[in-house]
């Protein structure tokens, strides 16, 4: 399992920067004024080898009484909770501040591996102005540049190596072979559990976590007509004690992490509240994960024909990217529509691991370019000569030519469509890659 940073700090200190930074992305917006992040924001990071998952947060407040401080403490309450390691942003040149020592004092109680990270230290190293952050009492102070990119190598290495974790972390497969695993995701509520007891004919507890704990996905072995399966529950995330109300949360990061060791994945979409924000996030990190992906949509018995309507747009709207997905309506609780999902869930998986042969490939390559070729750019145009495959789970189709730089992201989606088609690549990502031949004469 990838190991998990939270940045923590008061606002304005430069957390998003800093995720920016690490995420190698513009996903988290950044402006010079303060309390502009609000939601608990996750991303894929790699340092080398080593990767993790950094998780933005908004403006910490540990004492928020009411309003939407209350509400951006409670979800960076909830990322520190999911953290292996909380990177504590402090701001530089404002110096210190009586939240940072109201946050310190939290991060205390918790014994959880912090680090200092004074930020916009650029030029103030020499100058004794850290100094003063030693009486938080988290240990040494680590002058950084989220901006201008200083320091933050050496601040990675020392969180994750504070994990004692090896550089090269290699997983090992305990499935036997021949087992899909199939991760059920979804937000909470939305009838994860329930689909679950009703595959397996048998009712499941569902586990309390005290703060500051997470809940590893449970794998529940299952078999299907001699297909056997693992199923991997991401129920959410349920907490218990002064802190948070008994209340169900949302274990983000547990679901990331299932959603990269499954073959498929069931997305499961609640037609009571339509495709959600949390939705949307889910769906595409499966799509940047090249995981195959099956949707359905539960308590679809329990909406008339107005909300089915609007839950029919709404996937389309915010759900576009996963138009290859097979969709199925269904009632976990009523065991309707649930018969069809295996069909699906075979054919998704059967396209992700589908093998295509060179001939057949570059035959519907040029049988496309003749149809309708790329289009010219400046006095160049594209060349496709062949192509090939490049990998499988998610299928990799690697096209060699001349000049392919200029091919468009639309000519591109032309191209998949006509090999999605020939090989009937359903409920799986397919990935396109253009590789030009050098031209020796280029430096002569």
């Amino acid at each position: 399992m990838k190991p998990v940073l939270a940045l923590v700090g008061r606002p304005n200190v430069g957390k998003s920067t800093l995720f920016n930074r690490l995420t190698k992305s513009r996903d988290a917006i950044v402006a010079d004024f303060a309390g502009l992040t609000r939601d608990r924001h996750y991303g894929n990071a790699k340092l080398g080898k080593r990767e993790f998952i950094a998780i933005d947060t908004g403006g910490f407040e540990p004492d928020a009484a009411s309003g939407i401080f209350k509400e951006m403490a409670k979800q960076t309450t909830q990322a520190v909770a999911e953290a292996d390691v909380v990177i504590f942003v402090v701001d530089a040149r404002s110096g210190l501040s009586a939240q940072d020592h109201e946050i310190a004092k939290y991060l205390r109680k918790l014994g959880k591996p912090c680090i200092l990270a004074a930020n916009k230290s650029e030029g103030l190293v020499a100058s004794g102005q850290l100094v003063e952050f030693y009486e938080l009492g988290l240990g040494d102070v680590h002058p950084i540049s989220a901006a201008h990119g200083q320091g933050i190598l050496t601040l990675l290495e020392l969180a994750l190596d504070s994990l004692d974790l090896p550089e090269d972390i290699e997983l090992e497969d305990s499935t036997e072979p021949g087992v899909i695993k199939l991760a059920v995701a979804g937000r909470p509520n939305v009838g994860k559990s329930t689909l679950i007891n009703t595959w397996l004919g048998e009712e499941r507890l569902v586990a309390f976590d005290l703060p500051g704990t997470t809940r590893d996905a449970i794998s529940v072995p299952f078999e299907r007509n001699g297909q056997k399966f693992e199923l991997i529950d991401t129920a959410g995330l349920r907490r218990k004690g002064k802190v948070f109300e008994a209340i169900e949360k949302f274990s983000v990061v547990k679901t990331l992490q299932a959603i990269e060791s499954s073959n498929v994945v069931l997305l499961l979409i609640d037609a009571t509240q339509g495709v959600t924000d949390q939705d949307a996030h889910i769906a595409g990190y499966i799509l940047e994960n090249g995981r195959a992906v099956v949707l359905a949509v539960n308590k679809w018995d329990a909406v008339d024909e107005y909300q089915r309507e609007l839950v029919k747009r709404s996937i389309e709207t915010r759900l576009p990217f996963l138009k290859f997905a097979t969709m199925h309506l269904i009632s976990a609780q009523k065991r309707q529509g649930l018969g069809p999902l295996w069909a699906s869930i075979a054919q998704a998986h059967k396209a992700a691991n589908c093998k295509m042969s060179t001939p057949v490939l570059t035959r519907l390559l040029l049988e496309a370019v003749q149809f309708q070729s790329p289009k010219r750019a400046g006095m160049f145009r594209p060349k496709l000569r062949y192509a090939h495959q490049g990998g499988m789970n998610p299928p990799v189709i690697i096209i060699h030519g001349n000049s392919l730089e200029h091919v468009t992201d639309g000519y591109k989606r032309f191209l998949e469509g006509r090999f999605r088609k020939e090989f009937d690549l359903v409920g799986t990502p397919m990935r396109i890659e253009m590789k030009t031949s050098n031209n020796p004469y280029s430096e002569k």
